[in-house]
């Protein structure tokens, strides 16, 4: 089974208010890429990368006037995929939200929430459209903890084998300080931020360590916005969000071999899930934002990780068709996870 995240950058902007796509030579959310221009080449990836069950993040909009499961259905019909069906869970406030795009001939998905609503004792984490109860920064007072992008939580079994997996789809709290205007202000939000993202780790780390500890198979996926050695706030809080999800200590730990590779080698060349245009500096900046972390029984099947990078993967550089359309399609690259089952 293949199983992968992608964070397309701006794909609610390929879609009308009905969910019918817009391919035309308007422009899209990305700069310089018109519609019609993102649109096959989000279509392009998507078909070569051919997974069972993609967690894509930045998923079109749900909301009042707007369906995200159509607008999904319509995307997949169009180009044919297998991974035809959608799934969502509790919408976002923004105009991103977190859905599961699988081939129901191969996998059957539900959104399962679980957790109750407000936890405010013990180590129990709540469900994530909830609130949790945390002290961000040790002034011995409860900060309040939400989600603007509940994670999705999705009970999945695998038609073939019988199977059951739980997957939580990802996409925490960037820690760019946006708006922020001189150097105090920028530190300022840029700190609030990271304990805002450290303390939504912390949350999906609870909600972890509760599947594992009922022996449940688990996969988190998605885009972290964090990442080890990623910032020089980093040293403040000891240590990333990603380090907090994967676990540490004596505790059962997540993997993802991107991030252990981070994590063992802190100078030098590293993995890379994004690609980023910075104006101002009139180059580009690459980091490693987007994980599949597996529980420890299904390390034991040797899964195989594929960062679908248009510079760094051989096999997406040698095909310039495929090479131009990941450039084309988002600022962030697939990464994608087989599993034997």
């Amino acid at each position: 089974m293949r199983t992968a995240t992608y964070n397309v950058e701006w794909f609610n902007s390929l879609f009308d208010d009905k969910g019918n796509p817009l391919i035309d030579e308007g422009w899209s959310g990305r700069q310089n890429v018109t519609r019609a221009a993102q649109w096959n080449a989000v279509g392009k990836v998507f078909q070569d990368m051919d997974a069972d069950a993609v967690m894509i993040i930045e998923a079109p909009d749900e909301n009042r006037k707007r369906k995200t499961l159509p607008a999904l259905e319509h995307f997949a019909k169009h180009f044919e995929l297998r991974a035809r069906a959608a799934l969502i869970g509790f919408s976002s406030d923004t105009q991103q939200e977190i859905a599961l795009l699988y081939d129901p001939d191969v996998v059957s998905a539900r959104h399962d929430p679980v957790g109750a609503i407000n936890i405010e004792d013990g180590y129990a984490a709540p469900r994530f459209d909830s609130s949790f109860q945390l002290d961000l920064n040790t002034d011995a007072a409860l900060d309040t903890v939400v989600f603007s992008k509940p994670p999705l939580e999705v009970a999945l079994t695998h038609r073939k084998s019988g199977k059951d997996l739980r997957l939580i789809g990802v996409h925490a709290k960037s820690k760019a300080p946006h708006g922020a205007r001189g150097a105090a202000e920028v530190m300022r939000v840029a700190i609030e931020n990271r304990r805002k993202q450290m303390a939504q780790c912390i949350w999906i780390r609870r909600r972890v360590d509760e599947h594992l500890g009922v022996g449940e198979p688990l996969i988190v996926l998605g885009d972290f916005n964090d990442g080890p050695g990623l910032d020089e706030y980093e040293k403040l809080f000891g240590r990333s969000g990603v380090e907090i999800v994967l676990g540490e200590g004596n505790a059962p730990c997540m993997y993802d071999p991107h991030a252990r590779m981070a994590l063992s080698q802190r100078t030098g060349a590293r993995p890379t899930t994004s690609r980023f245009y910075i104006a101002r500096e009139k180059r580009y900046l690459q980091a490693l934002l987007d994980y599949v972390m597996v529980s420890p029984d299904l390390l034991e099947t040797k899964p195989k990780w594929r960062i679908w990078h248009p510079f760094d993967d051989p096999g997406c550089y040698h095909d310039m068709a495929l090479r131009e359309a990941l450039l084309t399609a988002s600022d962030h690259f697939p990464v994608s996870m087989d599993l034997k089952l």
